[in-house]
């Protein structure tokens, strides 16, 4: 259970202004049928969080030891730093036609822009942390809906309503928090 609520709780709160938000954003404004998009946010967020939550297991099962949880743990710190900087969306252009439609252009296009993305790279240090696939990626996704799922329904409302700085500064916060306690249990320090 700690698996799932960490990664909901990271994810979730690191994806607030990321760019996949604001491609939720940006297709929810563009196709106006938020079911599809939601679906096929979901369904990119599986695939890509399966994946790289296996990845970080996999690293964690080969490299298990004390300094690969001290890696783990400057990991998340370097995420806290990450998470800092505000995300743009470039690559996506809004005003380009699509012909696949509102379901298949997300998922494409969620799972492509999540690629290296910084919510991927925080499931890889969870799935090293919690080795449980499953549960890493139960909660990444949860985490991904709980915030793109109001961006589909509320789009540019919510970007104009809600301090996204504030919000990346919480979750840096919240980064360097779990980054500290990895590495403070790497050195066994005990927290509970």
């Amino acid at each position: 259970m700690e698996a799932v609520l960490t990664s909901t709780l990271v994810v979730s709160l690191a994806e607030i202004g990321d760019k996949t938000m604001l491609l939720a954003i940006v297709l929810a404004t563009r196709f106006r049928k938020p079911l599809p998009i939601i679906l096929g946010i979901l369904l990119a967020t599986l695939a890509n969080h399966g994946i790289a939550a296996f990845l970080g297991q996999s690293i964690a099962g080969i490299l298990s030891g004390q300094w690969f949880r001290y890696a783990v743990g400057v990991s998340f710190i370097a995420m806290a730093l990450w998470t800092l900087v505000p995300d743009k969306l470039d690559e996506y252009d809004e005003h380009k036609p699509s012909r696949y439609g509102a379901f298949l252009t997300t998922t494409f296009a969620f799972f492509l822009v999540e690629i290296g993305d910084k919510t991927q790279i925080a499931t890889i240090a969870l799935g090293a942390q919690f080795q449980n696939v499953l549960t890493v990626t139960i909660g990444t996704t949860l985490g991904m809906m709980l915030a793109n799922v109001p961006a589909v329904y509320l789009g540019n409302s919510i970007v104009e309503r809600v301090s996204l700085k504030l919000v990346r500064i919480i979750a840096a916060t919240l980064f360097f928090v779990v980054g500290a306690w990895v590495l403070g249990e790497a050195a066994g320090l005990k927290f509970l």
